[in-house]
């Protein structure tokens, strides 16, 4: 039995990864500052901003896990999901303080215990939304794009990729894989896609991407055993956009100077997750479609 330790676990990305883990048979603890609505594992309610909660919490994992799986035995990953989600909910040196802290603390402790994978939460953000200051250089959007923070949200993510990089250099027996996940929707939050249709330009800030929370659980999963080397960064997004037009001509309505990959499918996301399906195997498997 494997155990796994889920940051932010109470969130709406978080529920979804503890219940697909479970089913896959770990044994998970999730560690957040707010009790879940359907305790599913234990929980630990531990401040990440404080980094001897962080240890404490990533070390005590496992007894705590194991009370009720016996066989749970040490954590080898943590997926680290806590933060402040988005820009725009406190002021931005707030959102930044706190996601960089805590994406520090995280870090540190599971260098400093040696776990063998770090799977954490990167951003489209990071990618240079809402896209005003500049369009996008090219279309589907790949991990080689240039990256352009626009927020201290996207800053944090950023700054935490190079400090991915850097802590996985100095213990190079942890890797480190960050997703650059995308609008996160639940089931229940399809309905509200069809007011989308009318007016292109409400969801231009992310080219209509989006993706289902479940198959961010997929993705976390599938990043804990991928044969990884060092440290790698993926975009998460679904299959397809938000919006009932083609891809192409979304991006000729909106971004009419910006070249767009002859390839492109007709529905097809325009934040690539090429390098995903490729590295990691990831599938998407919902749609609203």
């Amino acid at each position: 039995m494997k155990s796994v330790v889920v940051t932010g676990g109470s969130g709406k990305a978080g529920r979804a990864v503890i219940k697909d883990l479970i089913a896959h048979g770990y044994a998970v603890l999730n560690v957040d500052t707010t009790p879940p609505s359907d305790q599913l594992c234990h929980f630990m309610k531990t401040d990440l901003c404080d980094l001897g909660q962080t240890i404490d919490a990533l070390r005590l994992a496992a007894g705590t896990i194991d009370r009720r799986r016996a066989t749970a035995g040490d954590p080898f990953a943590v997926i680290h999901l806590a933060g402040i989600p988005a820009p725009g909910l406190t002021p931005d040196a707030v959102v930044f303080q706190n996601n960089m802290m805590s994406t520090y603390n995280v870090f540190s402790a599971a260098t400093r215990l040696d776990l063998k994978r770090v799977v954490w939460a990167s951003s489209e953000t990071i990618y240079g939304l809402p896209f005003t200051r500049r369009p996008p250089l090219f279309a589907p959007v790949t991990e080689e794009h240039l990256l352009a923070p626009e927020t201290g949200y996207a800053l944090a993510k950023v700054l935490s990729e190079t400090m991915a990089a850097e802590m996985g250099r100095w213990n190079p027996g942890t890797r480190f894989i960050g997703l650059r996940i995308s609008n996160i929707l639940e089931e229940k939050d399809y309905a509200n896609i069809p007011s989308y249709w009318g007016d292109p330009d409400l969801r231009k800030w992310n080219l209509w991407s989006w993706v289902d929370s479940r198959d961010v659980a997929q993705a976390c999963r599938l990043a804990l055993t991928a044969e990884i080397e060092g440290t790698e960064n993926f975009t998460i997004a679904a299959a397809d956009t938000v919006m009932r037009s083609p891809s192409r001509a979304l991006m000729a309505g909106a971004f009419p100077t910006v070249p767009v990959d002859a390839t492109l499918g007709e529905f097809e996301t325009l934040l690539s997750i090429a390098k995903a399906r490729r590295m990691l195997g990831y599938k998407p498997r919902y749609t609203w479609r």
